[in-house]
């Protein structure tokens, strides 16, 4: 698995490099994201151009992706941009159309590797079409706006309805390297990060992102304490992918009944919340 890790924070960036996070992500996505996840508690970075440099400077091992705007009429400068400071791998997000795709494309020229961020229904929808086009590198699948696409109140509910499983075997069609969503620290998270790493083997996943939750570095700010949920939560995850590599078939269809059962929990909750 690759783990990636959204910061613009130099200090940040070498400690979870040192950690073995696999990337770092500079994240400059502004447009349509604060309307459009304005209900829900999720990141929405305030990172700059500026940063892409900085945070190029620190890194020796860990690749830099970039996560640009969605495509607009200033998107060839700003990919122009993000080039020039040595960005390993862009990426497009909230893309709807096979011509948007394009468009990314023909502004990247090859220069650096191409991450699309399906998550729309749309996107979804013209996947076929999307793949037959030369130099997209990987896919990634993002679960916050997807669900919002489906009209869905909790973004794992794409694990248990099919869509993801729909989405991935495309991907494998093609032979795409591909991931979704991201994942706490083990023992920790909504739904186990345990059960949700158990799903990226099932579903042949190889991308992850560390989530918020994996390290909250708005709340924890003694870099020492930062190095220590990274070196021992990297570890841990590095020995539990090492765990899952023994399992079986069985073992894994057993982890998704228990997923399923976790997320009917879950949204039953959040109904019983609603009503009251």
């Amino acid at each position: 698995m690759k783990y990636m890790y959204i910061t613009n924070d130099t200090q940040i960036a070498a400690i979870a490099e040192k950690a073995g996070v696999d990337r770092i992500w500079i994240d400059l996505e502004q447009l349509g994201k604060e309307e459009r996840q304005k209900e829900y508690d999720s990141v929405k970075s305030k990172h700059t151009i500026g940063d892409v440099g900085k945070v190029r400077k620190v890194l020796t091992t860990s690749e830099l992706l970039v996560r640009v705007n969605p495509m607009n009429v200033n998107s060839a400068e700003e990919i122009e941009q993000v080039i020039s400071n040595e960005a390993d791998i862009v990426m497009l997000p909230f893309y709807k159309t096979v011509k948007e795709v394009v468009q990314f494309l023909d502004c990247v020229r090859g220069r650096a590797k191409t991450v699309l961020l399906l998550e729309t229904k749309e996107a979804n929808d013209c996947l076929e079409e999307t793949l037959k086009l030369k130099d997209i590198d990987e896919i990634h699948i993002g679960l916050n706006d997807l669900h919002l696409s489906y009209h869905k109140k909790f973004m794992f509910e794409l694990l248990i309805d099919g869509i993801v499983d729909s989405i991935c075997q495309k991907l494998r069609n093609w032979d795409k390297p591909y991931g979704f969503g991201g994942i706490a620290r083990l023992g920790t998270g909504t739904l186990p990060a345990e059960k949700i790493l158990g799903e990226h083997v099932r579903l042949g996943s190889t991308r992850a992102i560390l989530s918020r939750s994996f390290c909250n570095t708005n709340m924890i700010k003694e870099q020492a304490i930062i190095d220590e949920i990274f070196s021992d939560g990297m570890r841990e995850i590095r020995q539990y992918e090492k765990v899952l590599m023994t399992k079986d078939k069985d073992f894994f269809q057993a982890n998704h009944s228990e997923v399923v059962e976790c997320i009917h929990e879950i949204l039953k909750q959040r109904n019983k919340n609603e009503v009251i």
